[in-house]
């Protein structure tokens, strides 16, 4: 019987029920690690155990029944970038041998781990996190999930995001629950993934629908914003080469779009675009409007769009350049005024659903915005 100790939210138990594939046997033990803490940045979903000179962590100690459930929290705790190390565990006063998880690195000793303020902001995206983590155990190494954890973390974040769906007055209120799921797989999992699901839903004749098979694209949410400046009454448009277009055989690829990016783990949409506006385009927003949030393409795809005008000194210049180096964008941007921008949109030059939407929402308030410049 292996013993290990965890700590941080790998202690917490929900967290460690799944991660475990199921509930564990032997009750867990309060245990303390010396020279160690939990890293420097609390507010993250997954904060690892790391040396510390002058630190102490207390966490719990397990008594694990056989060798696949270590290997299962081996394996989480290694895509979170995490490495089993022997140490000497304190137990009742007592030291004991076992194995602790701890991330490269060395800190200063931290302060001690709040798991209620931690389970307020990050419980629900974390249990879905580590589901989809634990679901790759055995069937993809574990640098590969590290390599992509900020997506899962995003995809997790997304999940939660939609359990506060808008009302239904007009559409079927009938609830998720009612539809019959019989199987579910993932047939990609990079950068991106796709699920297959087989299901029934209810129907509108008050049947269930045949056995279905769907596939899904399970994308994060995303932050777009269209810069506005009211007293210039010009727009800012983002251009970029696009896997769309190139994949449908378009012998255009070179897209016009408005800023948009993902919203990450733990992050406001209205935040994201502000942080898209600097790193897309260079842009200091002096403030935002929220447009629509809604489902891009829910036939086939999860990917759910907050869109936002955002009022700012646009620059004189026609064309720069934007986009982050360590992302692998390649931005340019367009200064343009709106009646150059709305002739995109009759030419059909303007050909992304969002950007043309968005458009036609500032051409409804433009008075209101330039009266108020």
């Amino acid at each position: 019987m292996q013993e290990v100790f965890v700590t941080g939210p790998l202690a917490w138990p929900p967290l460690l029920e799944i991660v475990a594939g199921g509930p564990l046997s032997g009750r867990p033990r309060a245990a303390r690690l010396t020279g160690a803490t939990l890293g420097p940045d609390r507010d993250t979903c997954f904060p690892v155990l790391v040396p510390a000179a002058e630190g102490m962590a207390d966490g719990v100690l397990v008594d694990l029944p056989d060798r696949l459930v270590f290997d299962r929290i081996e394996y989480v705790a290694a895509a979170l970038g995490c490495t089993p190390i022997p140490k000497h565990i304190e137990v009742d006063g007592e030291a004991r041998a076992a194995i602790a998880f701890l991330g490269e690195g060395e800190t200063e000793p931290g302060a001690a781990w709040d798991e209620a303020g931690w389970a307020k902001r990050w419980g629900d995206i974390a249990l879905n996190a580590v589901t989809e983590i634990a679901g790759y155990f055995g069937r993809k190494p574990a640098d590969e999930v590290a390599a992509h954890l900020q997506m899962v973390l995003a995809r997790a974040a997304a999940r939660v995001s939609a359990a506060d769906a808008p009302p239904a007055t007009l559409r079927s209120a009938t609830p998720a629950s009612q539809v019959e799921e019989t199987g579910r797989e993932v047939t990609h999992a990079g950068f991106f993934l796709t699920q297959t699901h087989s299901l029934r839903h209810p129907a509108f004749d008050g049947h269930m629908s045949p056995p279905l098979q769907r596939e899904v694209f399970v994308a994060t949410d995303a932050a777009l914003v269209l810069p506005y400046d009211p007293a210039r009454d010009r727009v800012l448009l983002v251009e970029q080469f696009r896997m769309g277009p190139y994949g449908r055989g378009d012998p255009r690829p070179f897209v016009l779009e408005p800023v948009a990016g993902r919203v990450d783990a733990g992050e406001t949409p209205e935040a994201t675009a502000h942080r898209e506006a600097w790193e897309e385009a260079g842009l200091r927003l002096d403030g935002l409007e929220h447009m629509t949030s809604h489902y891009f393409s829910p036939g086939c795809s999860t990917e759910f769009y907050h869109c936002y005008l955002g009022l700012a000194d646009l620059p004189d210049t026609g064309r720069g350049r934007g986009g982050l180096e360590t992302e692998n964008e390649d931005i340019r941007t367009h200064v343009l005024g709106f009646d150059q921008a709305m002739a995109l949109v009759e030419s059909g030059e303007a050909n992304v659903g969002p950007l043309v939407l968005m458009l036609l929402w500032l051409q409804r308030e433009r008075p209101r915005l330039r009266s108020a410049a």
